[in-house]
C-alpha cells in the first residue's frame, strides 16, 4: 500500500501543467442511457396517440414498440432500472425484495455529487469500491463478469457479432418493410412448419433473415434411448447490422417464445409463375384449361354465399365444357358466370384436382343436388374462398411451389408451411 501511494504521490508531484488537477463536472449513472431512450420512444408514442402500441402485425413500427414493451415488463432488473421514467406506470410493480435491493444499492451512487479530486489522499479516502485496496487486490481484478455458466444461458446474445458484408442485405430489409406497409407480404404466427433457410423472421420486433441451415447432427437415438434431435449451425442476419451463428434449435425456441415470421411477397410469386408457365417449348404437353366460375343459381341458399367459387380442370375450351352447366349436377344445375382461366402444360387432371381439395378441404361447399332423375350428387369442386386466393393457389400448383403453403381459414389467405 505505501508502495503504491509514493508511486501515485511521485505523479502528482510532478504536474507543472495541472493536468491531473480534474474535477468532477457530471453525476454518475446507473441507468444505461440507451435503454432509457428506448423506453422514451415507448412514452412518446402513448404522448402522441393516448394509448398503448398494439400488436399490430400490419404496422411494423407500432409492433416493435409493442414488443420491447412486453420484453421489458418480463425483465425485473430493467423494471427498477426505468421505474423513475415511467410517467405512464406502463411497467409493473417489481418484485418488492427486488425493489428493495435496487434502493439500497443505488441512492448513494445515482445521485451523490463527486468530492473534488486534488491529491492522492482524495483519490484513497474516494475508493468506495475497494479497487485500490490491499497486495492481494487490484485494477485487474473482475470480480463482477459473468461466469461461462452464465454466458450459456444468454446463447443468443453472446454470439452476435457485426455484420462484416451488412451492406449486401440492408437494401432487402428496406425492401421487405416497404412490402410489409404495401400488403404483399404478411406478417403470421411462427410455427416449425414455417421455418426454413433464405426467410424473413420477427424477433422482440427485430427483423433477421435466416440465409442458411447447416445441419451437423441428424436425429438419432443414444443406447440408453434417449433421443437427439436434428441441429445445426446457423447464419442470421439482423436488420440492426448484426449477425448470429446460434443453433437451429435455439433460433426455433426464441421464435415460439416470442416470434412472428413474415410471408414470401405475393407479387414476386406471381411474377415467377408469369416467368416460369408464360414460356412453353417444344417438348411441353398440352393438358387443357383450370377454370374459375361463378354460380347464377336462384336457389338463396347458393346465392346468399359469399365468395363462393367453382375451380375446375377441362381439355376442352371452357366454353364448351360448361355450355349445358344448367343440366349439371357439377355446376348445381345452373347456369355459371364464367371468371378467368389458365392454359396449362405438363399438367395431369387428377393431380391438380387433389392438390386444389387438399389446400382448400376446410372451406370446400357440403351440398346435395339432385339431378333431373331426382338422383342426389355432391359437388366436390365448389370453395368458399376469395378469387385472389384462388388466382394465387393455382400460380403456386402451377409453379410446383404450393406444397410449401396452406390455407388460413380465420386469415383468408395462404400461409407458409
Amino acid at each position: 500500500m505505501d508502495k503504491k501511494k509514493q508511486a501515485l504521490d511521485k505523479i502528482f508531484g510532478n504536474d507543472p501543467l495541472g493536468l491531473l488537477k480534474v474535477k468532477s463536472r457530471t453525476k454518475a449513472k446507473t441507468t444505461d442511457q440507451r435503454l432509457i431512450d428506448s423506453f422514451e420512444e415507448i412514452n412518446q408514442f402513448v404522448d402522441k396517440n393516448g394509448r398503448l402500441p398494439a400488436d399490430d402485425i400490419a404496422n411494423i413500427v407500432e409492433f416493435k414498440l409493442h414488443a420491447r414493451l412486453t420484453g421489458l415488463k418480463e425483465n425485473q432488473e430493467k423494471i427498477a432500472q426505468l421505474k423513475s421514467f415511467d410517467r405512464h406506470h406502463l411497467l409493473p410493480e417489481i418484485i418488492e425484495q427486488e425493489e428493495a435491493v435496487s434502493k439500497a444499492a443505488e441512492p448513494e451512487m445515482s445521485y451523490m455529487k463527486p468530492e473534488e479530486i486534488t491529491s492522492i489522499d482524495d483519490i484513497f479516502s474516494n475508493d468506495i469500491l475497494g479497487i485500490l485496496g490491499g497486495d492481494d487486490a487490484g485494477l485487474f481484478d473482475l470480480k463482477h463478469v459473468k461466469k461461462e455458466t452464465d454466458r450459456a444461458k444468454t446463447d443468443f446474445v453472446a454470439k452476435r457479432k457485426p455484420c462484416k458484408d451488412f451492406d449486401k442485405y440492408e437494401p432487402r430489409f428496406k425492401q421487405v418493410h416497404r412490402e410489409l406497409r404495401e400488403g404483399s407480404r404478411k406478417i403470421i404466427d411462427f410455427n416449425v412448419k414455417t421455418f426454413h433457410e433464405q426467410q424473413y423472421y420477427i424477433h422482440n420486433g427485430v427483423v433477421f433473415y435466416l440465409e442458411e441451415i447447416n445441419i451437423d447432427r441428424d436425429d438419432h437415438y443414444k443406447k440408453d434411448g434417449t433421443r437427439v434431435r436434428k441441429d445445426g449451425r446457423t447464419r442470421c442476419i439482423f436488420e440492426n447490422g448484426t449477425e448470429s451463428n446460434m443453433l437451429m434449435r435455439s433460433v426455433e425456441k426464441m421464435l415460439y417464445t416470442n416470434g412472428k415470421a413474415i410471408t414470401e411477397n405475393s407479387e414476386r410469386v406471381r411474377e415467377e409463375f408469369l416467368k416460369n408457365f408464360g414460356v412453353v417449348e417444344s417438348e411441353d404437353q398440352y393438358g387443357g384449361y383450370i377454370y374459375v366460375l361463378q354460380s347464377k343459381s336462384t336457389d338463396r341458399a347458393i346465392s346468399s354465399i359469399k365468395d363462393l367459387f367453382k375451380v375446375g380442370f377441362c381439355s376442352t375450351t371452357v366454353e364448351q365444357r360448361i355450355k349445358d352447366a344448367h343440366k349439371q349436377p357439377t355446376y348445381l344445375m345452373a347456369p355459371v358466370h364464367y371468371v378467368t382461366s389458365w392454359k396449362c402444360f405438363n399438367m395431369d387432371a387428377n393431380t391438380f384436382e387433389g392438390l386444389l381439395h387438399k389446400l382448400f378441404g376446410d372451406v370446400c361447399l357440403n351440398v346435395e343436388v339432385k339431378d333431373y332423375e331426382g338422383k342426389v350428387h355432391h359437388p366436390r369442386e365448389w370453395f368458399i374462398v376469395p378469387l385472389k386466393v384462388i388466382e394465387q393457389a393455382v400460380e403456386l400448383i402451377i409453379s410446383k411451389q404450393i406444397l410449401n403453403y396452406q390455407y388460413n381459414r380465420e386469415l383468408r389467405q395462404l400461409v407458409l408451411i
